[in-house]
């Protein structure tokens, strides 16, 4: 069984406003950075000796801190790329209310059999993260894993056996930054943590 601390990346300006960001490659806010850098400290007190991100930028710039300052390279992993959530990124759950209720109504009801229309289904979601997940646990070394919230909630079910149509009432939360601590391997998994935030809440500068 190999230790993997699953971390959701800091915050963006799209996630403070809570919009669908998904696939679109929006950038960490300056309240993102200081949570990169508080996951940093957190991860230079452990054993970690891999650092995997997906490739959008704020994954990447939310690994790199503790990649550096754990002296290891930062890989990325395409298959650790957040959902894409078709016509609803870039929008809050009010607009896309406004623009297709039913499409809302159908997504809110079951997530995993009506995902957004143009979107990818959360099933080949949790199929690719899960083979990167794999791969990682098959290094058998404890490692880092930062990547995105419904990537990781549709993950966390698929492995645990929680229908995918429940992700979003049985997890429905995971923090920028909070790292949620795995055991896999070709017995299964073990659930350790969840959601666990590493760092004090970080604020916005005032202007």
């Amino acid at each position: 069984m190999t230790t993997l601390f699953l971390a959701r990346h800091g915050q963006t300006i799209w996630h403070a406003e809570n919009r669908f960001a998904g696939s679109s490659d929006i950038p960490l806010s300056a309240t993102g950075e200081a949570q990169a850098r508080g996951l940093a400290a957190w991860a230079g007190a452990k054993n970690i000796e891999a650092v995997i991100a997906s490739p959008l930028i704020r994954a990447r710039d939310t690994a790199m801190p503790a990649a550096a300052r754990l002296g290891l390279p930062l890989a990325t992993d395409s298959r650790l790329r957040e959902s894409d959530f078709g016509t609803a990124e870039g929008l809050t759950m009010a607009e896309l209310r406004q623009r297709d209720r039913a499409a809302a109504d159908a997504f809110v009801a079951n997530p995993a059999a009506n995902p957004w229309p143009g979107g990818e289904a959360p099933e080949t979601v949790a199929a690719r993260a899960i083979a990167a997940l794999r791969d990682a646990a098959a290094a058998q070394k404890p490692t880092l894993i930062v990547a995105h919230s419904t990537l990781l909630r549709l993950t966390l079910c698929k492995l645990l056996g929680i229908p995918l149509s429940e992700y979003r009432r049985r997890l429905p939360e995971l923090r920028n930054a909070a790292v949620t601590t795995i055991e896999l391997g070709p017995e299964g998994v073990a659930l350790i943590d969840y959601n666990v935030p590493v760092a004090p809440p970080a604020l916005e500068p005032q202007a």
